[in-house]
């Protein structure tokens, strides 16, 4: 079977479309119907059902799938490899951080800049309350997303980095006199609710849905955005965990940042689509490993 045909397999296997894979390959839909008969001949036996109104693959089919998706992938992946050594890393590369977490992995972002002169890196901020979004749309090829993501089609990378939590509050509200707290405090207030597609248990690593005793943690006003969450605590509607350093770099008179001595710390690490693995985002991966380790951010220091 050559390459090719391969190819229009596993194209015909995940359109189930003829003509949406003779588009996609750029080739006629006679070619595919042709490359599709003479592998069935060759093995004996229908690799796909076809009626007038739909196309599926055949159990044989589903099983020679299965077998030939991780080998096309591991031959298309070695020729990128060829291509990329003998031309030089070339090309673009997006990585999607939250907030200004760039600087958390400025280090990461040098080292493959001197390595790669030729590449455009590019940043776009990753929203907390729709982290895979990006991801899954391509306009992000990798993204730096605290943990856990447990997504069948995104892969998840080394851990780069640690964040603490402090808690924000209105200047007014009654913890605001404190000079710390507890995650049992989360308990007597209600706090902000990500307005997005963000599964619940991402956001529970981050704001868990009750206190260490087990009272519920209410929610809140639904936000979008850091800007609406700050809006919202300011307004004294809700308090809510910030990621130390947005804290840092966000400081304001109308927020009052106090450190949670028992709260969740978030743990950072790249992700990226698994059909996404391209040698560039290996040799961003490669300077994650090289890179002079990352201390996390500074306390947070209160404003007078």
């Amino acid at each position: 079977m050559e390459l090719r045909d391969i190819e229009i397999f596993l194209t015909l296997a995940t359109e189930l479309h003829f003509g949406r894979t003779a588009e996609r390959l750029r080739v006629s839909q006679a070619r595919v119907s042709q490359s599709i008969k003479q592998q069935e001949r060759r093995i004996g036996a229908a690799l796909f059902e076809r009626t007038s109104r739909s196309v599926r693959l055949t159990p044989l089919g589903e099983q020679l799938r299965a077998r030939l998706d991780a080998g096309y992938s591991e031959i298309m992946a070695g020729i990128d490899e060829a291509v990329a050594a003998a031309r030089g890393q070339v090309g673009t590369l997006t990585v999607g951080t939250f907030d200004a977490h760039a600087q958390e992995i400025a280090a990461v972002l040098d080292l493959f800049r001197q390595r790669h002169p030729q590449c455009e890196l590019r940043l776009r901020e990753v929203l907390p309350s729709d982290p895979f979004g990006g991801l899954r749309s391509g306009r992000v090829d990798v993204a730096v997303l605290w943990l856990p993501v447990r997504e069948p089609d995104l892969v998840v990378g080394p851990e780069l980095f640690t964040e603490p939590l402090v808690l924000a509050v209105a200047p007014n509200h009654p913890l605001a006199g404190r000079d710390r707290v507890e995650m049992e405090d989360l308990g007597d207030y209600p706090v902000v609710h990500p307005d997005g597609p963000i599964p619940d248990y991402v956001w529970e690593g981050h704001t868990p849905s009750a206190t260490p005793a087990g009272r519920p943690i209410r929610s809140g006003a639904p936000v979008a955005t850091l800007a609406e969450a700050f809006a919202a605590i300011s307004a004294g509607e809700v308090v809510s965990p910030i990621g130390s350093y947005s804290a840092l770099t966000r400081l304001r008179r109308d927020i009052t940042f106090l450190p949670i001595t028992d709260g969740p710390v978030l743990r950072y690490a790249p992700v990226w689509r698994s059909t996404g693995e391209t040698p560039l985002v290996r040799a961003l991966l490669l300077a994650a490993a090289d890179a002079p380790a990352h201390r996390g951010p500074a306390a947070v220091t209160m404003p007078g």
